[in-house]
């Protein structure tokens, strides 16, 4: 039996031509481009945005800046100056003194407590309630309610303003803090907040409480309510800073001095023939020390709030 014949030279491999790499598209390079400088911005951008934020920064806080650095002025300084200075020369503490011996400044702001915390009560149980009713309970002529809600936005409050002291002078509520808290007490925009976080509630929860034999105010109380407590929070403190600083409907309804909210007592400080602005400005850091401490207790919940009403996708 003879063997096949061997190559005596060394073996050749076949030649194969080298596989080209697959081409990138046209616009790939720009679309990367694109998302490395979103995610990862140039130190141009950066600058950039920064330059914005400083920008927001002072046009929110520079005006409470001043008015902070106006009420520490003491009576030597001029703060009508051509050029005037921003960190007081003569720092004093006496303003704010003088604004509590010029008006009954403590009793106006408990006057503005009471009617905040009427105003505050109100909208935390009429929103409540009406916000789950519209959002998890079925009843003829829901989506008529939820319209006439819808329209009422609409409306500003000076269209309505002279029906309102009509209703509430036909009550007997005029000139009282009563009066003052009571259109204020149910506000609609509060109630389709309400609503949107009781609908973002998964409904399976509601329905294993049926299948459990729960009534729609232990569904309220154990289902609804822990899931809504950022969005209660959130219409607190709006409630509470709407009811403090609002001016015009106190002082329509209040004839009484004594019974004066502070944002209407303040308007005192300006005398007839002379204001002094260190007074003002102290006026109006008193008044708005407490919505910093009310923002600082519930800034908690108000961020979770927000994160509930966001839309998640």
């Amino acid at each position: 039996m003879t063997r096949p014949a061997t190559p005596t030279g060394p073996a050749q491999a076949p030649a194969t031509a080298p596989v080209p790499a697959p081409r990138e598209p046209a616009d790939r390079p720009a679309a990367a481009r694109r998302a490395r400088s979103f995610n990862s911005p140039s130190p141009a951008q950066t600058a950039l945005r920064y330059l914005l934020l400083l920008v927001v920064l002072l046009l929110v806080i520079g005006p409470f800046l001043w008015q902070l650095s106006t009420s520490l002025k003491g009576p030597g300084e001029d703060v009508y100056t051509k050029h005037p200075s921003f960190f007081p020369q003569d720092l004093t503490f006496a303003n704010y003194g003088k604004v509590a011996d010029t008006i009954p400044v403590w009793t106006y702001a408990a006057n503005s407590l009471v009617v905040a915390a009427i105003a505050i009560f109100g909208n935390v149980v009429g929103t409540t309630l009406a916000g789950y009713a519209l959002a998890k309970l079925r009843f003829r002529g829901a989506r008529l309610v939820f319209g006439l809600f819808l329209a009422t936005l609409v409306l500003p409050g000076e269209v309505t303003i002279v029906s309102q002291y009509v209703t509430v002078r036909s009550l007997g509520l005029a000139d009282s803090l009563t009066g003052v808290a009571l259109p204020g007490a149910i506000a609609m925009l509060n109630v389709l907040l309400m609503r949107t976080a009781f609908a973002a509630v998964p409904p399976e929860l509601d329905q294993a409480a049926l299948v459990d034999g729960a009534s729609v105010w232990q569904r309220l109380w154990h289902i609804g309510l822990p899931n809504v407590r950022g969005m209660l929070s959130v219409i607190v403190i709006f409630t509470f800073i709407g009811a403090w600083d609002d001016f015009l409907w106190p002082l329509i309804v209040l004839n009484d001095p004594q019974k004066y909210t502070l944002t209407v007592g303040l308007q005192y400080l300006n005398g007839t023939f002379s204001a002094n602005p260190r007074l003002i400005a102290a006026g109006t850091m008193i008044a708005f020390l407490p919505i910093v401490v009310v923002f600082g207790v519930c800034q908690r919940f108000f961020f979770r709030g927000v994160e509930e009403g966001a839309v998640k996708g």
